[in-house]
């Protein structure tokens, strides 16, 4: 255009889109072109100053009904020439139609705005089922206690009492997971550690000091897996904390380690204690507690195996083939 803003020259492509005649529109100015949709008090404002100030337009967009393209959303940007004379001043302006590319942005902000709202609703109902799940079963375990206190017969008192503090395992299982603060994906080190710490001040009493240490490799794991590793690693502590050192004695530990590659892992507990009473006591036969863990390390793809002497039993829990990197020495 001219330094009045009257049309010099186009492209062919201005010309079919807009569908102007090229020998109508030449000489014209911009804002009579297209029927007038140019013609925005804004922008003729802003290309009057363009030649006369040296300033160029970046990104000016205007939404404009244009015949048969129907309402489209425009992008301008518009420099200051001069000819080679130096005299005759003119303006070059680039359109750009970016209806599809607005339409597309408008549209993914919408489903992010969606989606937000969508987890939003996901996080209130998970907050709700947490709540739900931790009052239910305390109220087992309460049950579970008052019964133990009615029965006469020892050996249902113990069983409703194991049974009691299985509840309480699970029950501790969940408050870690909502502790993490992860619906995906779980800190695996951290969520061991405070499991852990949990059993150890509940269990442990004052006339056995037992010290349980947790050594874990840095990574996540998915929460469902996170479940049932805090349930084995619960059951195999209690079972240590019960079993393992009959009598008090000095210097008392069971140690977790889990090792991670990939997607195998290895989880160890160990403890220096007194052993099975009979060693050669098949693992499937040892009771609830084993049956669980067997049934867990099913549900996740790994195999149990363990190795108990006078220097204290080792039992490791193993996904795919996993070498073990560390001692597994409590």
């Amino acid at each position: 255009m001219d330094e009045k803003l009257h049309l010099l020259a186009a492209s062919r492509c201005f010309y079919e889109v807009y569908g102007e005649d090229a020998e109508h529109a030449r000489g014209r100015s911009l804002f009579e072109l297209s029927n007038g949709q140019w013609d925005i008090p804004g922008l003729r404002q802003l290309l009057q100053a363009v030649v006369p100030d040296h300033v160029s337009l970046e990104g000016f967009e205007f939404e404009g009904a244009f015949g048969e393209l129907g309402t489209r959303t425009i992008q301008l940007n518009a420099l200051p020439l001069r000819e080679e004379d130096g005299k005759s001043r003119m303006v070059l302006l680039a359109i750009k139609d970016i209806t599809a590319r607005r339409a597309a942005e408008n549209e993914k902000q919408r489903l992010l705005e969606h989606t937000e709202e969508l987890l939003e609703q996901q996080g209130t109902l998970l907050r709700e089922m947490r709540h739900r799940i931790a009052n239910s079963l305390q109220i087992i375990a309460s049950i579970l206690l008052l019964k133990a206190g009615t029965v006469t017969s020892e050996e249902t008192k113990n069983e409703l009492r194991a049974a009691h503090q299985r509840v309480m395992s699970v029950a501790a299982v969940q408050s870690h997971l909502h502790a993490s603060d992860g619906i995906e994906q779980i800190e695996i080190g951290p969520y061991l550690t405070k499991l852990a710490t949990g059993l150890a001040s509940s269990m442990v009493g004052p006339k056995q000091k037992i010290e349980i240490k947790v050594v874990a490799d840095a990574g996540t794991l998915p929460s469902s897996h996170a479940v049932s590793i805090g349930l084995i690693v619960t059951e195999l502590i209690m079972n240590a904390v019960k079993y393992a050192f009959p009598k008090p004695r000095s210097a008392a530990r069971i140690r977790v380690t889990f090792e991670k590659a990939d997607l195998d892992w290895k989880l160890t507990v160990s403890d220096n204690g007194a052993g099975r009473r009979v060693p050669d006591e098949p693992a499937s036969s040892t009771g609830l507690g084993t049956a669980l863990v067997a049934a867990l390390a099913k549900q996740l793809g790994a195999s149990v195996s363990e190795d108990s002497s006078k220097s204290g039993l080792t039992v490791d829990v193993t996904r795919a083939t996993f070498t073990s990197r560390l001692s597994n020495a409590a």
